[in-house]
Parts: structure tokens; sequence; C-alpha cells
């Protein structure tokens, strides 16, 4: 800047069809800029995502710059590791190309971003994005909607037009596609490049992108099973009175749910008291009273509605019926509020006596 001014910017989506009649592809976001004082702003410095050996080739990155009387090319002033150094006279439309010998060259550096979805049924599902290293994670972040953005080592080296392929060890998944070739893609939409079914969720699984051809691992990460396992939303989560009264209504019943919930289960929160608090006060009764089959039950009402992972549900069922109960109400009431709310009617539910003594 050769002096103070308020700089507005946005990114805007590149016409392909201009690039490729000049021999050229987008190298980074097509930045749309404005500034208070025309004069104001002097050099841009735009970051690419090249390794330093495709750097050697003089000419290969340069900026358009896109107005109403079409697209002419900077020359840089100077390219750094990380980024390009143009100078400006007015303001418009500004991003990095590449020549399109650039598929030529070798890798890229790239990036591996992992989203994790909201659970379906008896299913997570976790996104994979392969992105170059120079795309805005905060961008893509905006278009998960309801996801998790699982933060990992993202660093990694890319081939455009070499497919890869998504490995998962241990456990038990589905990947689609089975391989994928990488493209750059500078938005303005982002799309998973592979979805990762997970139908059982082990205490920790190594996730592999690989170059099938040269069968080696671009990208490795130690996921565990905390990362992998989603927190429910309040409002997926039933009040404890719906819970009960779906226990006792059916489907087809033409009745209200207040007609089959008899006046002692319409038990109200006890005052000022936490579901974990709650839980907490019958800890010992539960330990003590609960009994094997009714343990099963809440022990798959739980996994069902994601309260528990398959991973803690087999670790539990394999002790003796009172670790089992003193296990499950522990686990339950550390995940917080919301789960410990679902054992709570799954309790009402299924030991109606034990919930009510």
């Amino acid at each position: 800047m050769a002096q103070e001014a308020e700089l507005l910017y946005r990114t805007v989506q590149w016409d392909e069809s201009s690039l490729q009649l000049a021999g050229k592809m987008a190298a980074g976001p097509l930045f749309n800029i404005k500034c208070s004082e025309d004069a104001a702003l002097r050099q841009l410095h735009l970051q690419h995502c090249d390794t330093k050996e495709a750097l050697l080739c003089d000419g290969l990155l340069s900026v358009a710059h896109i107005s109403d009387d079409g697209m002419s090319i900077l020359e840089p002033l100077e390219i750094t590791d990380t980024h390009v150094v143009v100078k400006i006279s007015h303001l418009s439309a500004f991003g990095l190309i590449w020549d399109t010998i650039r598929n030529l060259l070798g890798p890229i550096n790239g990036q591996v971003l992992l989203f994790l979805r909201p659970p379906k049924k008896r299913h997570q599902v976790l996104h994979v994005f392969l992105l170059n290293s120079n795309v805005d994670v905060t961008k893509v972040k905006a278009q998960q909607e309801g996801a998790t953005y699982i933060p990992n080592t993202a660093d990694c080296f890319l081939n455009f037009g070499q497919s890869y392929s998504v490995h998962c060890e241990p456990g038990s998944f589905r990947i689609q596609p089975d391989r994928a070739p990488y493209r750059s893609n500078y938005g303005p939409n982002y799309h998973p490049t592979f979805k990762v079914l997970l139908t059982t969720i082990p205490e920790e699984v190594t996730l592999t992108v690989r170059n099938p051809e040269r069968t080696e691992d671009v990208w490795r990460c130690d996921l565990f099973q905390a990362d992998l396992t989603m927190e429910i939303p309040q409002r997926n989560v039933p009040p404890e009175d719906s819970v009960a009264a779906e226990a006792n209504v059916s489907p087809e019943d033409n009745v209200s749910p207040e007609d089959n919930v008899s006046p002692e289960d319409n038990v109200p929160p006890e005052d000022n008291v936490s579901p974990e608090e709650r839980l907490l006060r019958v800890r010992t009764k539960f330990v003590n009273g609960m009994s094997d089959p009714n343990l099963n039950k809440l022990l798959d009402e739980l996994l069902q509605r994601r309260v528990i992972s398959d991973g803690e549900m087999q670790s539990i069922r394999t002790k003796t019926k009172r670790d089992k109960a003193r296990d499950l109400i522990d686990t339950v009431r550390l995940k917080g509020t919301e789960a410990s709310r679902v054992l709570i009617a799954a309790l009402r539910k299924d030991d109606p006596w034990l919930f009510r003594s």
C-alpha cells in the first residue's frame, strides 16, 4: 500500500474457456479487488502452491488481470517459495495462472481436508477433500454445513490427472469412489473427492491417500475414536417424554402420546439438577439393580442413537453385570448433558421400575 485506504476483495469464478484459449490454467483463486483510493494499492502478493523444483522453470507462473477489456497477462516482479509478487496500476480481477505445460512438471503442494458429517442411521460419514494448498480452508468449511472439520497433517504432494485412492485400517469401511483423478479446483463450489462410510469405529484408524499405480502413500494420518464420533446435536435428541411415548404408542394407533403414558411416567426434571447429576445420584441403584438383559437393551439403544461407539459397546458387553452397569452409566454421564438425557429416557422405557425406584 502507498497510503492508508480501505481494501475490499472477494473471490469470483474463473472463465475456464478464456483460460483454455490463452493456453493457461488457474493456479489460484481469482480475486475481485476494490480500494477506496485508486492509487493506494501498489503490489499484490498472491500465494502459489508450486514446489521449489517446478519454480526453476521460467515463465511457469504469471498473473491474469481481467477487466472489461478482456484478459491481460502480468509478469511477476518476484516469485518466492510461497508467493508471486506483481505490480499493479489499476484494480479489477487478479489471479495466478500456469502455462498448460504445468501438467508435465511433476507434483504440486496439496492438502487433504477431512469433514465428519452428522450420523445417519448406523453409519458415520467422513468426507475427504483433495485440494491445492492455496485453496482457502475457511471457504471450504463455509460450505460444509453441519459437518465437523477434523484438523490434521494436511500437507501432501499431488499430480494433476493422477488417480488416487483412500484406505482405512483397521475397521469396517466402505469408500466411494474406489479411485478418483486429481483436478485443480478453486471454487466457488467444493465437493468431496471421497466419501468414507464408517460402519464401526475402532479406537484408532490409519487413513491414507494412495497412488494406486505406484502403490505408495502420498498422505497418512492417524485418527482416534474421539475424532470420528460426533456429538449428538440437541435438536436430534428427543425429549424424555417423547421417547417414553414412542415406546408405548405404535405408528398405527390413532391416539395422542399422552393417552398411553401413565401419570407416574411423566416425571419432570428435578429442579436445578442436570441430567449428569441425576445419573450420578442413581448410580448405586443402577449398578446394583439393573438386570443383564436390560443392560443389553440399553447398549443397543445408545448405539443406535450414536451416544456410544461400536468399540465402547463391545468393550462394555464383555464385562460382568455390575461392571457393565458401572462402565455404561459412567461412560454416558461423562459425555455430557444430551447423552445423559438419552440414557435417562431409555432407562424409563426399558426398566420403568428401576427408573421410579
